[in-house]
Formats: C-alpha cells, sequence, structure tokens
C-alpha cells in the first residue's frame, strides 16, 4: 500500500529537504505552504498522514490540528516543533497530536515518527474491523452470544469446522455442548450426511460394544440377526460422543484404533470394516485428572483432542444474557403460542444478578415456566422471585483453609485473576469481583496491577 502524506511546512528549502526524505521511501508526498491551503486540499482529497510545523503563516499548526481532529479524525497527525522541552511535548500530544519531532530533526527521526504512525494506525483499523464484526455477530448456526468469549468460540469452530480433525468440547453441564458439535457439523462438508449424538453415560456397559461397533448374528445370546453400530450408521457423517469420560476402559481401546486406522470389526467378526466417520466428543469432566486417576487412557486423550473447544459458563458472560432472555420469550411465546411477553427491568436485574449454575439449559427452562406462568403482558419482578433462583443452586462459598493464608497475596492473585478472565476490561473486573469501580481502582494501584 502506497501512503499519502500532507505536508505543510511555510519555509521553501525545508519544504523541499523534507518532501524529497519521504518519497526517497516511496510515499506519495504532497507539499503546501500554509494551513488554509491545507484544509482546502484535505476538502478534497484524502491523507494517511499530515507532517505540519507548529509555526505557519495565519493558521497556525496547533489550529490546523484541531480542525482536522474535528473534520478528519482518521487522519494521523506529526507535529513539527521548535521547542525541544518535555512539558511542550505533553501538551502537543494532549492536544491531540499523535507525534511529535523537535527542531532539528534528522532524517531517520523523521522516517520512524512516520513508519511508527502507519504501524499505530494500521493496528487500529484493524482493532475497529475486529470490534465491528463482534458487535454485529451474535450468532453461529444455533448458537447465541455476542461476548468476547463466545465470539472466540464462534471463531474457532469456523476455522475447525472445514477440517476433518477430531474435537474435544469441553464445559459445564448446559452450556450447550451439543449444539457446539451441531455447529461443527453444519459449517463442515459432510452437512448433508448424518448427525449422530450418542450419550456414551447412557448405554449399558454390557452392551457398548455393540451398540457402537455392531455385531454379528448370533455372537451373544440374544443377538438374532446382525446388528448396525453407531459408527457404522454414521459412515460419511458425523458422530458426537458425548460424555466421553464415562466410555469403558475396553472401548477405550477399540475407539483409540478406530482413530488410528479409520476401521471396526464387529463383535463375533474378524472382519475390518473401513469408515469414514468424523469424530467429536465432549464432555464435562477433567479428562487430563482422568488420565492422571488412570481413568482415562492418555494417548486416546490426545487423539481426542486434536482441537479443544471450551464453552464458557453463562455466568462468565453475563452480556450475553439479555440476548438469550429474549430469543427464549421470543421462542417460547411462538411454541406455546402465547402473545409475546416483555420483561420489566427489575425482572431483568433480577435475572442478571443469579449465578445460573445450571448454565443455558436452566435459563431456558427458566424462561418458559415465566412464559406459561406469568399473568399479563409483562414478566415482572414477582414472576421471577416465584421461581425462588436465590434460594436454590447458590455457588459454592470460599472455604479458609485451617492453616489459613497471606490475604494480601490472596487478593493480588483474585484481581490479576479478574483481569485475566474479562481480558483487562477493569468495569467488568470489579463487577466479577462485587467491588465497586473506585475499590476496584484503588486494590489496582496498591498491588501496582
Amino acid at each position: 500500500m502506497t501512503y499519502q502524506i500532507l505536508l505543510v511546512e511555510d519555509e521553501a528549502d525545508q519544504r523541499k529537504i523534507i518532501q524529497s526524505i519521504l518519497r526517497s521511501q516511496g510515499y506519495l508526498v504532497e507539499a503546501v505552504a500554509d494551513a488554509e491551503t491545507a484544509m482546502d486540499r484535505l476538502s478534497s482529497s484524502s491523507f494517511d498522514i499530515i507532517v505540519s510545523d507548529w509555526k505557519l503563516p495565519g493558521m497556525n499548526g496547533e489550529q490546523l490540528l484541531q480542525q482536522v481532529i474535528n473534520n478528519n479524525p482518521e487522519t494521523g497527525f506529526i507535529l513539527i516543533t521548535a521547542h525541544s522541552e518535555a512539558s511542550h511535548a505533553i501538551n502537543v500530544i494532549r492536544a491531540g497530536a499523535d507525534d511529535y519531532l523537535p527542531k532539528p530533526f534528522d532524517k531517520q527521526s523523521l522516517l520512524f515518527a512516520v513508519k511508527k504512525l502507519i504501524y499505530t494506525k494500521s493496528i487500529e483499523s484493524e482493532n475497529n474491523q475486529l470490534k465491528l464484526q463482534t458487535s454485529q455477530r451474535t450468532q453461529l448456526v444455533d448458537m447465541l452470544g455476542q461476548s468476547i468469549s463466545m465470539n472466540r468460540l464462534f471463531a474457532r469452530i469456523e476455522k475447525a469446522a472445514p477440517t476433518n480433525a477430531t474435537l474435544l468440547i469441553s464445559g459445564e453441564s448446559g452450556t450447550g455442548k451439543e449444539l457446539a458439535a451441531r455447529a461443527i457439523h453444519q459449517l463442515s462438508n459432510r452437512n448433508e450426511k448424518v448427525f449422530l449424538p450418542v450419550n456414551c453415560a447412557a448405554i449399558p456397559e454390557s452392551l457398548a460394544e455393540a451398540e457402537l461397533f455392531g455385531a454379528e448374528k448370533g455372537s451373544f445370546t440374544g443377538a438374532n440377526k446382525t446388528r448396525i453400530g453407531k459408527f457404522e450408521a454414521a459412515n460419511s457423517g458425523t458422530i458426537f460422543l458425548d460424555e466421553i469420560g464415562e466410555l469403558p476402559a475396553i472401548l477405550q481401546s477399540k475407539l483409540l484404533r478406530f482413530l488410528q486406522e479409520g476401521t471396526i470389526t464387529r463383535v463375533g467378526s474378524n472382519q475390518e470394516i473401513e469408515l469414514d466417520v468424523r469424530v467429536v466428543s465432549a464432555t464435562n469432566r477433567d479428562l487430563l485428572e482422568e488420565v492422571e486417576n488412570g481413568n482415562f487412557r492418555e494417548d486416546l486423550y490426545y487423539r481426542l483432542n486434536v482441537i479443544p473447544v471450551s464453552i464458557p459458563p453463562l455466568r462468565q458472560r453475563q452480556e450475553d444474557i439479555p440476548l438469550l432472555i429474549t430469543h427464549f420469550l421470543k421462542h417460547f411465546s411462538q411454541q406455546h403460542r402465547c402473545e409475546n411477553k416483555a420483561i420489566t427491568k427489575s425482572a431483568m436485574k433480577m435475572l442478571l444478578s443469579y449465578p445460573w449454575p445450571g448454565n443455558v439449559r436452566q435459563l431456558r427452562n427458566s424462561i418458559e415456566r415465566l412464559v406459561l406462568l406469568s399473568v399479563g403482558d409483562n414478566i415482572s419482578l414477582e414472576d421471577v422471585e416465584d421461581l425462588e433462583l436465590t434460594n436454590k443452586n447458590k455457588t459454592n462459598q470460599f472455604l479458609l483453609p485451617e492453616q489459613g493464608l497471606e490475604w494480601e497475596a490472596h487478593e493480588k492473585e483474585c484481581l490479576a485473576q479478574a483481569l485475566t478472565h474479562c481480558n483487562n476490561n477493569r468495569t467488568q473486573a470489579a463487577k466479577l469481583l462485587g467491588l465497586g469501580y473506585k475499590a476496584f481502582l484503588y486494590r489496582l494501584e496498591k498491588y501496582k496491577l
């Protein structure tokens, strides 16, 4: 990209020198002698950067800067000044300049200032574009959310879905792990084939092998015909193994073999069957901890976890709750043929203050109940109180270790974790800790965070 620079310098010799230096680096440079001419050029053309002297005839450089801030805020501004004092530099930056050059300056200082500003503006442009995309993004297939964590999840799913890699989805119960698996399938090139969910915790251990991999007629008592297993049924499509941590040890080895070789063998048969099935699994357990405890094969864990996908609990993305509530209100009003209901501010505030230990599933069930049981057009605070949310499923309280703790180290760690969790958004971090904003800032200053 070729950058366009407007140079404003009243001294003819200085103007030619600076113009020559900038043009030598491939920049398109237009040079004018005063601020009024510069404003005329800005009204008819766009420039990436303005390099202007402070002292100009008529309107000075600082006045030109204010005009540019008001009318061309995307244009970078470097102010050249004869003052070298630090206080003057601070005033220049406070006035809105992106950078300043004290006279006299050499060629390298000028080029460095220009290159630094170009880099800064490019980063700002990328960030603004990302923020715009994030603010416009609220849904991926059937998954809803506009928080940073959900947009990261959407991006991970979109990147992983077109591949054939196995994915391991982790998250608490009720966060929507199956919705994520379905989104992965819908965005893949297998979306016209079958998506087959299997709850590993619901299969009796004695029947699990036949259920997953099939069985030949007569292979065991009651096998009066050949049985097609889940993997064969999902051929060319996607199989979703929910609660994968519940899979019996003997089947873990058979699943590992399928992931390595792409083949299965039915119970009672020696014939290998080659299949093309994408495996997406999910768990609400810490599988690494299960590996350490000897309950889950380490080699299988790494085969399943080629691309990890983590779904945040609802309490960590509170900004998504109003969006979900609005969606569920509309959905259940249509489903149960009720009039569309609004929700009062006090009712919404109470729903926002609840930690939702059952996550989106619990919120969904609560909104359905409110749609069915509330009287009138509005869902009131009294309607929400009837759910008795505040008396159920309280979050775990902190237990003081018997040996005690070093309070300031503990407090500092809580502050640091809150900042990390909220991507350094101090307002959100303060809310996460239940602190007032000023009290939170005081503690950040106290611990130099």
